[in-house]
This record gives C-alpha cells, sequence and structure tokens, in this order.
C-alpha cells in the first residue's frame, strides 16, 4: 500500500533525510520519499507487517509530528491555514528580532567606526568609560533575539541528543558559543573592571546570526508558498455549492453532499460542480482548465461535462456520475501532489551529501578552530573561525534545490494540460531518443469522419449525402455513424426511410420513398450487380493510396456515387512531428492498420519510420527492441490496447483524451490530446533538470567555497577574516537564491 503523510518540525535537509532513514529500515516498509518542500511522506508499505500508525511511530521517535492527508481539497485548505499562520509567527519573531538587533549592532559596532555612523554613542554607552554597562545593555538586547529564535536551539539541540545533527544544530552551537564566552567576557569586565575585554564581546554576532536567519527563513517561505501556486490553484477551481434537484426544487448544498446519481441545475455563467451526463439543456462550456482549450465547447443532452468548468450560456441539467475525489479535477490535483512529492534521481546527490554533511561540518569546525588556537591565536579569535564554519555551512540550499524546481515544473506543467506522474519521469523525459507515436487516436483523430465525395452524372452531392445518410441512420457501423454526422453538420436532412436492412461485413440495403438504397463495399455493390464506373474505380485508386475507405451508393441498382471515410490527422500532428525531429528525436510510427494505410498516413505526417500491422499484444515488444539495441524510447499513445507499450517504454505518454487504462499506465499524461505537448513536455524536463543542476552548483559551490574562507584561509595570507555575522547573511542568501532560482521555471511557455 503507497500512502502520504504530512510531517511537521522539519527545518532542513537533514531532518528530511533523518525520517526517511528511519521510516525505511522500519519493518515492513518497501520505500520511503520524503519532500522538505512539501513536507510530506510517501511510503509504501506491507499492510500485513506494518500500518501508518506504526509508521508515524517511527517518525515521532525520530525526533518529528505528523498527521494524516485528508482529500486534496481540504488538504490544501487546512495546509494554506496552518502555513498562513506559521508565515505570520515567522514574521512577528523576524520584527522583534530586527528591532532588537539593529540597536544591538550599532552599539557594538559605532564605536569601532566612528566615521561611518552620523550618530555617536551617548558618553554613558561608551564601552572605555563605562564597561558593564556596555555589556549589561548588550546582554539585555540579545536576550529577546534569542527568545524569538528559540527554535533552532530547541529543535538543534535535541537534533543532537538524537545523534541526527542538522542546520538548527550547527546555528545552535555556533550562537550559543559566542553567547557564552561573551557572558565569560562580562563577568571578567565585572569583576576586573578592565575595558578591553568589551573587545571580546560577541553578543552582537549571536544576534545578528539569529535575525539573519530568521529574515532568510521569512524569505524562503514567502517563495516556497509561491512554488505551489499552481496546486493551489487547480484545487481552488471547484466550487462549494451545488444545485441539487429534489422534487421539482432546486436546492443549494455543500459540494460535498453531493452523491453520484444526484441531479444538479447548472445556471449559466455557474461552474459545474460535479463530472456528468448533460440530461437537458445546449450550452457552451469554457473547459480550459482541464483541456487548456480556449473556445468552449458546446454541450448537448447525452454529453460529458467536466467539474470546476464553466457554464457559459444556457441551462444545463446534469446527472452527477463522479463527484468529490473522484472528479477529473480532483484526479488532476492528485496526481500533481504526487509528482511533487516524488523525487527525481538526481536527488540522491543532495541527499547523500546532506546526511553526512552536518557531522562533517562539526569536526571542520572544531578542528580549525583549534588549529588556530594552538596555532597562537587567541580564544576569541579560534571561537570566530568555529562561528563562522558552524553557521555557513548549514545545508539547507541542497534540501531545496531538487523539491522546489519539482514543485515549480509539475505546476506549470499541469497549468498547460501536462501532467507529469513523478520526478523520475520528469528526469527520464529529457534521455528521450526516439519517439513512437501511435496512428489512430494519437496521430489521427481516431473515429472515421467523411474525407470526400464523389458523384455520378444523375445525383448531385448533396442528394447523395441525404440518401446515404438515411439509410446508415439505422446502422451501427462507424463508417456509417461518419456519413450520418457529416449530413449533420452541414444541415443536410436524411431521405425518409421505409424499410432497412444490414448486411454484416458487407453494407445496408433501404427503401427510401419507393427508391431502393444500398451503401457498402465495392465486393457488396458487385454482389448486387451494380456496375462501378471508370470515374469510381479511378477514385477508389486513389482514396486506398491515401489510406481512405471508399463506400459505394447505389440507387435502384446503378451507381450514385462513392463516398471516401478516413480516420483524419488531427490538425497539429504534422507539427508536431517535426518539431520533434527539429529536436534531434527519431519519430516512429505503430499502428494495427495495413502497410498502404500506414504508409499514406506516415507520409501526410512526415513519418520515415513506421512499423504497421502490429497486433495490440506486440506493441510493447517493438518498444523492447529498441530498447534492446540501446535507444531510450518513449511511447504516445491512447487506447487499452497501448497500455502495455506505455509502461515498458522508458517514458509512457497517454494523451488526456484515452482510456483510463492509458492514462494509468503512463508517466506523463497530455490533458490536451494534442501531439505538440509531446515536446512541450520533453522540453519541461530539459528545462527542469538544468535548473535543479544549477540549483545544486549554487548550494554546493557556496558550501565549497564558503567554509574554506570561514576556516581563515584568506586571513592566512593576509586577507581579512570572515565575520560570523556575514556567514550567516551568505547562507540565508544561498537559499533565497535558490528558491527564486527555481521559480524562474514558472515562466515556461509550451510549443
Amino acid at each position: 500500500m503507497k500512502e502520504t503523510i504530512h510531517l511537521h518540525n522539519m527545518t532542513c535537509a537533514g531532518c528530511a533525510a533523518r525520517v526517511e532513514r528511519a521510516v525505511a529500515l522500519a519493518s515492513g516498509v518497501q520505500s520511503s520519499v520524503v519532500n522538505f518542500a512539501t513536507e510530506r511522506l510517501t511510503v509504501e508499505y506491507d499492510e500485513t507487517q506494518t500500518s501508518i500508525q506504526e509508521i508515524g511511530a517511527v517518525v515521532k521517535a525520530a525526533g518529528y509530528d505528523w498527521s494524516p492527508i485528508k482529500d486534496a481539497q481540504t488538504a490544501l485548505e487546512e495546509e494554506r491555514t496552518k502555513k498562513a499562520q506559521a508565515f505570520s509567527t515567522l514574521k512577528t519573531k523576524t520584527l522583534i528580532s530586527l528591532v532588537f538587533a539593529l540597536p544591538l549592532l550599532y552599539l557594538a559596532m559605532a564605536h569601532m567606526f566612528p566615521q561611518v555612523f552620523t550618530l555617536p554613542l551617548p558618553a554613558g554607552l561608551m564601552s572605555s568609560a563605562h564597561p558593564l554597562r556596555f555589556a549589561v545593555l548588550q546582554l539585555a538586547l540579545v536576550l529577546p533575539i534569542v527568545a524569538a529564535g528559540w527554535r533552532f536551539y530547541y529543535v538543534g539541540y535535541r537534533a543532537l541528543w538524537l545523534r541526527a545533527p542538522n542546520m538548527d544544530t550547527l546555528v545552535a552551537l555556533g550562537t550559543t558559543a559566542a553567547i557564552v564566552y561573551s557572558l565569560y567576557a562580562t563577568f571578567m569586565i565585572a569583576t576586573t573592571g578592565n575595558h578591553e575585554w568589551t573587545m571580546q564581546l560577541y553578543f552582537e554576532s549571536a544576534g545578528v546570526i539569529i535575525t539573519l536567519i530568521l529574515l532568510g527563513k521569512t524569505m524562503e517561505a514567502l517563495s516556497k508558498g509561491r512554488t505551489g501556486e499552481a496546486l493551489r490553484k487547480l484545487a481552488e477551481l471547484a466550487p462549494k455549492t451545488a444545485w441539487v434537484l429534489k422534487e421539482q426544487q432546486e436546492i443549494e448544498i455543500p459540494i460535498k453532499d453531493v452523491l453520484v446519481g444526484d441531479v444538479v441545475v447548472v445556471k449559466p455563467g455557474a461552474q459545474i460542480p460535479v463530472d456528468g451526463e448533460v440530461l437537458e439543456g445546449t450550452s457552451s462550456v469554457d473547459e480550459s482548465m482541464l483541456t487548456g482549450e480556449s473556445m468552449p465547447v458546446d454541450k448537448a443532452a447525452g454529453e460529458r461535462v467536466y467539474a470546476a468548468s464553466t457554464n457559459v450560456q444556457g441551462r444545463l441539467v446534469v446527472r452527477a456520475t463522479s463527484v468529490g475525489a473522484d472528479t477529473a479535477l480532483a484526479h488532476i490535483v492528485k496526481l500533481v501532489e504526487d509528482a511533487q512529492g516524488s523525487k527525481a534521481p538526481i536527488a540522491t546527490l543532495a541527499d547523500v551529501v546532506s546526511r553526512y554533511f552536518v557531522p562533517v561540518v562539526l569536526a571542520i569546525a572544531v578542528l580549525a578552530a583549534a588549529a588556530w588556537f594552538i596555532a597562537g591565536q587567541p580564544l576569541s579569535f579560534a571561537l570566530t573561525i568555529l562561528v563562522s564554519v558552524l553557521v555557513i555551512a548549514c545545508p539547507c540550499a541542497l534540501g531545496l534545490a531538487t523539491p522546489t524546481a519539482i514543485m515549480v515544473a509539475t505546476g506549470k506543467g499541469a497549468q498547460h494540460g501536462i501532467l507529469v506522474k513523478g520526478g523520475e519521469a520528469l528526469e527520464a523525459a529529457r534521455k528521450i531518443q526516439t519517439v513512437i507515436l501511435d496512428k489512430t487516436g494519437t496521430i489521427t483523430e481516431g473515429k472515421p469522419q467523411v474525407t470526400d465525395v464523389k458523384t455520378e452524372a444523375t445525383v448531385e452531392a448533396q442528394e447523395l449525402i441525404s440518401l446515404a445518410a438515411g439509410i446508415e441512420k439505422g446502422s451501427e457501423h462507424p463508417l456509417g455513424a461518419a456519413i450520418v454526422d457529416y449530413a449533420a453538420e452541414r444541415d443536410i436532412p436524411p431521405a425518409p426511410l421505409d424499410s432497412f436492412e444490414a448486411l454484416a461485413g458487407k453494407g445496408v440495403r433501404g427503401v427510401s420513398e419507393g427508391r431502393v438504397v444500398l451503401v457498402g463495399n465495392s465486393a457488396f455493390m458487385e454482389e448486387q450487380k451494380v456496375v462501378l464506373s471508370p470515374a469510381a474505380c479511378k477514385y477508389a485508386e486513389e482514396f486506398s493510396r491515401a489510406g481512405k475507405t471508399p463506400v459505394y451508393v447505389s440507387v435502384d441498382g446503378k451507381l450514385a456515387g462513392s463516398i471516401a471515410v478516413a480516420d483524419v490527422v488531427k490538425p497539429t500532428s504534422k507539427a508536431a512531428a517535426a518539431k520533434l525531429e527539429a529536436m534531434g528525436l527519431d519519430v516512429a510510427m505503430i499502428t494495427g492498420d495495413n502497410e498502404r494505410t500506414a504508409h499514406a498516413i506516415a507520409k501526410e505526417v512526415g513519418i520515415a519510420s513506421v512499423m504497421a500491422s502490429v497486433l495490440p499484444q506486440d506493441k510493447a515488444a517493438h518498444v523492447s527492441k529498441l530498447q534492446a539495441s540501446g535507444q531510450r524510447v518513449a511511447m504516445v499513445g491512447d487506447g487499452i490496447n497501448d497500455a502495455p507499450a506505455l509502461a515498458q517504454a522508458d517514458v509512457g505518454i497517454a494523451l488526456g483524451t484515452g482510456t483510463d487504462v492509458a492514462l494509468e499506465s503512463a508517466d506523463i499524461v497530455l490533458m490536451h490530446g494534442n501531439l505538440m505537448d509531446v515536446a512541450s513536455a520533453i522540453k519541461l524536463s530539459k528545462a527542469t533538470i538544468r535548473n535543479i543542476k544549477q540549483n545544486l552548483f549554487w548550494a554546493f559551490g557556496y558550501n565549497v567555497a564558503g567554509i574554506p574562507l570561514a576556516c581563515g584561509l584568506l586571513y592566512l595570507f593576509g586577507g581579512p577574516l570572515l565575520s560570523p555575522m556575514f556567514a550567516a547573511a551568505a547562507m540565508s542568501l544561498s537559499s533565497v537564491s535558490v528558491l527564486a532560482n527555481a521559480l524562474r521555471l514558472k515562466r515556461f511557455k509550451p510549443y
């Protein structure tokens, strides 16, 4: 069983790694993934060996709290409320620390740089004349700051006690060392009166470090809030109430109380509250939130409508077929949530580093401080080194590098109808070398349409279609349905029908106003002694070459004309194939159709490689064959028979207009049913992994460069010593820069 729970009290990547490791080692757990950015644990476990409550107990033992996640809408609302409260508290603490840190910094530094400050210190606060007053006032100013940042100490020392030191441990140890040493200096001032000890006060370093980190956390929380905007926007689309028809009366009830089978009334301009089938009324419905299509779609009785789409005009009466968590919108939200909670393989690098980083940093800080002290530097100098190393090395940026980019990318993709099911799929898509496109329903529309109408000299085109549609109205054959639809689209009334007979595999026979009308294939015409004219034979040859099926119509034993029916190519298919090839990918088409039809379609679209007459069960084998030759393959399809191939491919891409089985088997779902989105999905993948690499570079690069500087490398060669305050500012800035870089993905535009 796979389940996701909400984690609380995590403060850094080290926390996430600790929970992930602890849960992974628990009995019955098959996989454990913690997303630091979304604060969620996704765990797969054997129900016969453990339960979610037992896993929660493991989380608790690791030092963190947890709570179950409810349905997507409720969870998002509750999470938003909690995060808003937490952000408000964090902002208040930051303001408090700023209010006390600024005068503390001024008091501590003003006497050192008198030429910089226009406001000199009052005579009563001069360190040389009143050293104890100077020290005690700094202590008084730092205490509220320590109180505001108390969480760093509680979480940091608790993590150290649990032998899982994290970012807060580094901050807590660094600032504690600065404060304890400053208290010792204050004691020496009080007992000796020697004002030289005022130079050994580090209260301002501790205060400013806490303030800067709180400020960084506030900016980080603000940025992290923006990473989940797309998901929130999707979830908020669902209306809160519905008008239900009961005993001929319209009653407004909460959306959670609507049941499958209820009849819902949707007024003009209102949002449709459920997935359902139209019973009465006609209207245009804006489905752009689901499909991305800007034009409203006409709806009438018998047609499907979806929750959160907007009824533009006309009153609709809809029977609910899916409600709440079962609607298409809820599935999309769940899909995006799962993707945002997943990890890309590239994230394992940051996980490994985060796991060992804090203990290594603690060792480096102690060794560097000890080395300088042994080399003859005073204790205050060694303390500066210790605090600077501890503070600058906090690995927050590492923990944010991957999940924030995935959150923004999957959310942005969803806004454009590209649903990526996980970080693994997102990363795999950029490595694709060959794209296999299914023909029916993927390259083509998936249903027959009339493409050509050719008449004999004795009959007009409109009359031919009227006669054919009149007879085919009684038929259930897809080719017949295409002719009926063609007549309806052109407002051609079907001819009246007196009698009807269907002959399986051949055609249909009927009587219309006393005339015997036959509609069928060439074998049927031959059997009924209807002679095909030379022109009709010529057209038939042209139709076959183009992959079209000729349907003949005869009246009273004489040929009246022929109608070409074909599964037409989607308007975007040719451009999509060209775009994929322009991206350096090999494009192939696979189909169960015969060679002639397959090659005709492939030629129209511009695809050179064709696999025709492939049985449904053999499609996966063709994918495997390409993979065996070293190719990374993406399979694009929409039908039940595509599901095994979608699962076999390195990346399975299903069109959202397809079957549920195909959608379940795929890694990426394209809601628009537009092949151009295949190229867009690969573009999104490349942009995301490039962004993650940039994030990891900045996070690693910052630590690699920062730690030697904090150890006093520049000072060793006559340069300046890195101040703990600058270390804190740099550490906070690194996390914010990583988040800002991830947010650049919000500018992603599909092809």
